[in-house]
């Protein structure tokens, strides 16, 4: 079967015209998975527009501050001490990225924590879409047990060495997502690309009781926590399929979203929509790009019959909000 779909992808004539023209395949391992952790190592396979490497790079980052898991990545303070700071490889980090779909097991955490270490280094990756193999998985329904990068390997028959460290993991995710892609191009499936938009806003000033990281600094804190206004409006009711959004109606989220959640929450608070941080019977609507995750508030949504509709739809809502009736 494999044989046969790397046939049809080799035709020019079977590969849709649609697709990227490159990929760059990242893994980073870091200190932990808050905004305020730091990535410690980054490794990239660049592959070509049918999956074919290209060449790969790897490189240790000291994240001026405890390494957290070492149990996991292996990477000690001593390991890390004399390596180079993010903003000391950005560039070469950057001319990977550049011009290709990030691509990525989990492909949301890896970005975010890109696009922080850029964030602080005051600059911006070069990326603006990512494709995440978890969701390619699902688009081409694989039978796998779970979604783990390990069950991924085992199905494509890859042999992982080192798992959890940056380089091997990217390599794994790499000879994974050939044939993935090749799949997809032989059954015509739409790649689930999503955006990627740089962050921009920062801050230094560390969250409220923070003690002082590795190398006596303290850690930066990506956007300062703060309470959002209360919404000025009545909540109307729920949201009527092809009807707009009004003012006032409750929006929860719920799992990846492709823009920072932080700032979709803001733009629906600047619509005049009041952002939940629960869903309950008198949630309006949830978005969510994964209706089936089984998440609390994805199956409280089918309880109490919210109306689901996912990130680019709601995108489209938020341009068109219904002002709120006048009392």
């Amino acid at each position: 079967m494999l044989e046969d779909l790397t046939a049809a992808a080799s035709s020019p004539t079977a590969w849709p015209a649609a697709y990227p023209q490159g990929y760059a395949v990242v893994d980073v391992e870091t200190t932990g998975l808050a905004r305020d952790d730091r990535i410690i190592s980054a490794a990239v396979y660049r592959l070509d527009a049918r999956g074919e490497v290209e060449d790969h790079w790897y490189t240790v980052v000291n994240p001026e501050r405890d390494p957290g898991p070492v149990w996991i990545h292996g990477l000690t303070s001593e390991m890390l001490e004399g390596a180079p700071l993010f903003q000391d490889v950005a560039a070469e980090f950057a001319a990977r990225l550049e011009g290709r779909v990030l691509v990525a097991h989990n492909a949301v955490f890896d970005w975010q924590m890109i696009a922080r270490e850029y964030a602080r280094a005051r600059s911006e990756a070069p990326v603006r879409q990512r494709l995440c193999t978890i969701a390619l998985s699902k688009e081409l329904r694989l039978p796998l047990p779970n979604h783990k990068l390990e069950s991924l390997a085992a199905h494509f028959g890859v042999v992982q060495r080192r798992a959890h460290h940056a380089l091997d993991d990217a390599r794994v995710l790499a000879e994974a997502f050939r044939p993935s892609l090749w799949a997809a191009a032989a059954g015509g499936v739409r790649l689930p690309l999503h955006e990627c938009r740089p962050l921009t806003e920062w801050s230094d000033r560390p969250r409220t009781g923070q003690q002082a990281g590795y190398g006596g600094r303290q850690p930066a804190s990506w956007r300062p926590s703060r309470k959002r206004p209360a919404c000025p409006y009545p909540n109307p009711g729920r949201y009527e399929p092809g009807k707009r959004l009004k003012q006032g109606m409750r929006v929860a989220f719920s799992g990846d979203t492709s823009v920072e959640r932080d700032l979709l929450e803001d733009r629906a608070t600047e619509a005049g929509l009041h952002v939940a941080s629960s869903l309950s019977r008198l949630t309006s609507l949830l978005v969510t790009n994964d209706p089936d995750s089984g998440t609390s508030k994805t199956v409280k949504a089918r309880q109490y019959g919210t109306p689901v509709v996912d990130e680019a739809a709601f995108g489209q809502l938020l341009a068109d909000v219904e002002p709120a009736s006048e009392t």
